[in-house]
């Protein structure tokens, strides 16, 4: 994994428990009215994940995700690189929220990447 700076972890962790927190509001507003929860129970574990694989390889905190759950995520997490990079290149230079967008393609970004380093290429 790339050498990575004090400030870009900061912004990394911060975008994730931003999304992390969105995603739960999503899901319950959904949850009650009844809509189907699936994709963002999907998006929000992997979420999860991502900050969790992260919080490992710079806190070296331990995590308690399988081989299996890291693998789902790391696709789902590269998968949402696409849209929002689409919606980062339509987005005002200079505004809010393109600022907000480069720091989430960043931090996911770097999840996939330590990922990357944390699932076994090879199982037994």
């Amino acid at each position: 994994m790339e050498n990575v700076t004090e400030p870009i972890k900061a912004e990394s962790f911060k975008s994730f428990r931003s999304t992390i927190c969105k995603s739960e509001n999503a899901l319950r507003s959904m949850t009650e009215k009844g809509a189907n929860t699936t994709l963002v129970t999907k998006r929000l574990k992997a979420f999860r994940i991502g900050l969790a694989v992260l919080e490992h390889f710079w806190n070296q905190k331990s995590h308690p995700y399988n081989q299996e759950e890291l693998a789902e995520a790391r696709i789902l997490l590269d998968g949402l690189l696409p849209s929002i990079e689409g919606i980062y290149a339509k987005s005002k230079p200079g505004s809010p929220q393109k600022t907000l967008l480069e720091r989430r393609i960043k931090s996911l970004e770097l999840a996939v990447q330590a990922m990357d380093g944390c699932i076994d290429k090879n199982p037994s």
